[in-house]
C-alpha cells in the first residue's frame, strides 16, 4: 500500500538540495502533468461530463475544434503512453513527492481509459467498471441485510402498514416550503461555514453563489470555478426535507466540495505548481475522495446530535415548521442511513443487466425508502453516472474509517478536523484509505 505523505513534516520533503538528476526528473514530471491536463481537456471536448472543473491556463485548452468522430484509439494510445512514462518515474524516483504524484496521475489515467471506452459504448460489469474508474469496488450487501434494517425501522415508526409509507408520512412533516427554501439553505450553509472557519483558514476572497435549478438528475451540485469561487446549485424538482438542507449545503460547500477544491487549488496548484490538479476529471479516483469526504464532512461539521439540534432550534422555526416528531425523524434517518448501499445494488443490477428498471425502482422504494419521485430521479442519476454511486456511500465509509483509525474520533474533534483537512489538501490514492 502506498503511503500518504500528508503526515510527513514538510522539512523531510524539501530538505534535500536539488541535483541535476532530480531537476531533470522534476522537469519531466511537470511536462507529463501538462500533457495529462491537455489529454483530459481533449476528452472533455467530446464527453462533456468528463471535466468537472478546470482553472489552469488557457494555453492547455484544445486549439482545434473536435473531430466529427470520437478519436477513441488515439485518446487511448495517449493515455497509455502517459501512464507508462509516469509508472517509470514512480518506480525509479527517490523523491517521495515525485513518486506520489506519478502514481496518482497513473491511477487517474486508468480511469481515463475506462471512461473513453464507456463513452464509445464498451461496457464492463459494475465492479470492474468502478475499480477502473474509482480505484475500488464497493462491498455487496444482501437483501437480508436491508430487511434487518427495515425491521428495525418498523419497530420505531408509529402506525401500521408499509414501512416506506409510514416513514414518508413522518418525513413529509419536515418538507421545507418553497418560499422558505432560500432562507433555510442560506442559514444551513452559513452555520457549516462558521464551523469550518473555526478550524481552517480559508483563502482570502473565497465565496460561492447559490442557485436553484430544475430538470437535473442530482439534488445538488458544486461547479468549482477556480480562484476560490464556486456556484452551488440546488435542484428543486424534488421536495427538500429539513435534514437535506444541512446535508446538501455542507456537502456542496463547507466543509465539502467548495473547501476541497479550494484547498487543492491553494496548496497544490498555487503553492507547489502542480498543474495536474487544475483539472478535475469527474470519472476518476479523485471523485471517491471528493464525494466521500463531502459526505463525511457533514458528520465532521455536525457531530453527534448537533445536526438534529440545529434543525430543531434554527431551521425548523425558520421554515415555519412544527418541531413535533423531529427527534423520532432523526432517529429514523440514522437507521435509513444504513440502507444507503441499496442504491449500489440497484445500480449493480441495472448495469449488470440482472434487474429491470421496474425492479430496480422497486428496490429503491422498498430498501432505500425513497418516494416515487426520488426513486425516478435516482434511476436517472444511475443511467447517466453509472457506478459513480459508490463514491457517496463506500467513499464516505472509507474516509470515515481512515480518519477514525488514525485518531480522528468523535472524542477527538480537533484531531478529526486536522486529519480531514490534510485529506482535502493532497493527492490521495483510494488504496491509501483501505486498512490492509
Amino acid at each position: 500500500m502506498r503511503k500518504l505523505l500528508i503526515f510527513l513534516p514538510a522539512i523531510l520533503m524539501f530538505s534535500c538540495h536539488s541535483n541535476p538528476a532530480q531537476d531533470l526528473e522534476n522537469k519531466k514530471l511537470n511536462s507529463l502533468a501538462t500533457e495529462y491536463v491537455r489529454l483530459g481537456l481533449n476528452i472533455g471536448q467530446y464527453d462533456t461530463d468528463f471535466v468537472d472543473a478546470y482553472y489552469g491556463p488557457d494555453s492547455l485548452k484544445p486549439k482545434q475544434e473536435p473531430a466529427k468522430e470520437f478519436p477513441k484509439d488515439s485518446l487511448l494510445a495517449n493515455a497509455n503512453s502517459l501512464m507508462n512514462e509516469l509508472t517509470l518515474i514512480a518506480n525509479s524516483s527517490t523523491v517521495d513527492t515525485n513518486r506520489m504524484r506519478a502514481n496518482w496521475m497513473a491511477d487517474q489515467l486508468v480511469a481515463f481509459g475506462r471512461r473513453i471506452r464507456i463513452f464509445s459504448g464498451e461496457e464492463r460489469s459494475f465492479d470492474e467498471e468502478s475499480r477502473e474508474l474509482f480505484g475500488v469496488a464497493a462491498p455487496i450487501y444482501s437483501e437480508d441485510y436491508f430487511k434487518a434494517q427495515i425491521a428495525h425501522l418498523d419497530s420505531i415508526l408509529p402506525g401500521k402498514g408499509r414501512v416506506n409509507d409510514r416513514f414518508q408520512k413522518l418525513a413529509n412533516k419536515f418538507i421545507i416550503p418553497k418560499d422558505k427554501l432560500d432562507a433555510v439553505m442560506q442559514a444551513a450553509i452559513a452555520e457549516a461555514r462558521k464551523r469550518t472557519l473555526a478550524h481552517y483558514k480559508l483563502p482570502a476572497g473565497e465565496s460561492f453563489t447559490l442557485e436553484y435549478v430544475k430538470d437535473k438528475p442530482w439534488s445538488g451540485y458544486n461547479w468549482y470555478k477556480g480562484n476560490y469561487k464556486s456556484t452551488v446549485q440546488i435542484n428543486t424538482d424534488l421536495k427538500v426535507f429539513i435534514d437535506r438542507a444541512i446535508d446538501v449545503g455542507s456537502h456542496e460547500s463547507y466543509p465539502g466540495h467548495h473547501v476541497y477544491n479550494m484547498l487543492l487549488e491553494q496548496h497544490l496548484y498555487h503553492d507547489k505548481g502542480w498543474v495536474e490538479i487544475s483539472m478535475y476529471p469527474l470519472f476518476s479516483p479523485q471523485s471517491l475522495i471528493a464525494e466521500g469526504s463531502a459526505n463525511y464532512g457533514i458528520e465532521v461539521a455536525f457531530p453527534g446530535e448537533d445536526k438534529a439540534k440545529f434543525a430543531k432550534n434554527v431551521l425548523l422555526p425558520l421554515a415555519g415548521l412544527d418541531t413535533a416528531g423531529i427527534d423520532l425523524y432523526f432517529k429514523a434517518l440514522a437507521i435509513k442511513g444504513n440502507l444507503n448501499y441499496a442504491r449500489n445494488e440497484a445500480a449493480r443490477g441495472l448495469i449488470n443487466n440482472t434487474l429491470s428498471r421496474d425492479k430496480a425502482r422497486t428496490y429503491l422504494t422498498k430498501y432505500c425508502l425513497m418516494n416515487d419521485e426520488t426513486a425516478d430521479k435516482s434511476l436517472s442519476f444511475i443511467k447517466k453516472y453509472r457506478s459513480y454511486v459508490i463514491n457517496y456511500n463506500y467513499g464516505q465509509d472509507l474516509v470515515k474509517n481512515y480518519i477514525e483509525r488514525n485518531g480522528g474520533t468523535a472524542k477527538a474533534p480537533e484531531k478529526r478536523w486536522e486529519l480531514f483537512g490534510k485529506l482535502l489538501s493532497n493527492e490521495v490514492p483510494p488504496a491509501s484509505l483501505i486498512n490492509k
